[in-house]
């Protein structure tokens, strides 16, 4: 049966769902590790030492993809979380609310990742930088749609005060990525752009951009 036959909304049913999932996450993990396996050997075996911060760049392998994801998850999350709100679709809802801890601990790595990186190259762990402040906030986000998801015992209330949380922490999503263009800050600019050529080696690119896809791999 191809996939354009096959009926897709039968997995709208989180017991048929369930199952689609489960035959899936062992492709997922293994895809994963293969990926971050060659990710790593590119990046730090390979891509050649930075001219300015020496080896100590390669720390953006982790932090990159893991900032990346950290937005790309929350706007997954918020976009489950709106359609569970208007069509009161249950899965819908689980699916933002299983999002949810994955969102948060990247932003932990993003977050933990810089603070290493920072270091060296500003001479402190954390200063309250645009960026760095707007993804503590996403981090705060997560844990509060958490928590407030968590407080309320009736499901579906607490499935429509979750959303309705992760809806207007939208708006954090664009500060996060615009806030090196809007303010003045410490951290760089992006590496990678849709309308310039990437700043970085090709060796540098290609690793970074297969530890992305083993993040999302994960997630």
């Amino acid at each position: 049966m191809s996939l354009l036959n096959l009926n897709w909304f039968k997995y709208a049913a989180p017991q048929r769902f369930y199952g689609l999932a489960g035959s899936l996450i062992p492709w997922f993990v293994v895809s994963g590790v293969i990926l971050t396996i060659i990710g790593l050997v590119i990046g730090l075996g390979i891509a050649p030492t930075d001219h300015q911060q020496g080896d100590s760049y390669r720390i953006i392998f982790i932090h990159v993809p893991a900032a990346w994801m950290s937005m790309l998850i929350y706007l997954v999350m918020a976009f489950w979380a709106a359609i569970g709100l208007i069509f009161n679709a249950r899965l819908a809802s689980m699916l933002a609310l299983s999002l949810a801890p994955t969102g948060a601990i990247m932003t932990f790595i993003a977050l933990w990742t810089g603070a290493v990186w920072g270091k060296p190259t500003w001479g402190t762990w954390w200063v309250w930088d645009a960026r760095l402040t707007s993804e503590l906030v996403l981090l705060f986000l997560y844990f509060g749609f958490l928590s407030l998801h968590a407080s309320i015992e009736d499901v579906r209330k607490a499935d429509r005060s979750a959303a309705l949380l992760a809806i207007v922490g939208v708006i954090n999503v664009p500060i996060i990525y615009f806030s090196v263009k809007w303010w003045n800050t410490l951290h760089q600019g992006a590496s990678v752009s849709l309308t310039k050529a990437p700043t970085m080696a090709t060796q540098m690119l290609t690793g970074m951009l297969i530890m992305v896809f083993a993040f999302w791999m994960y997630s």
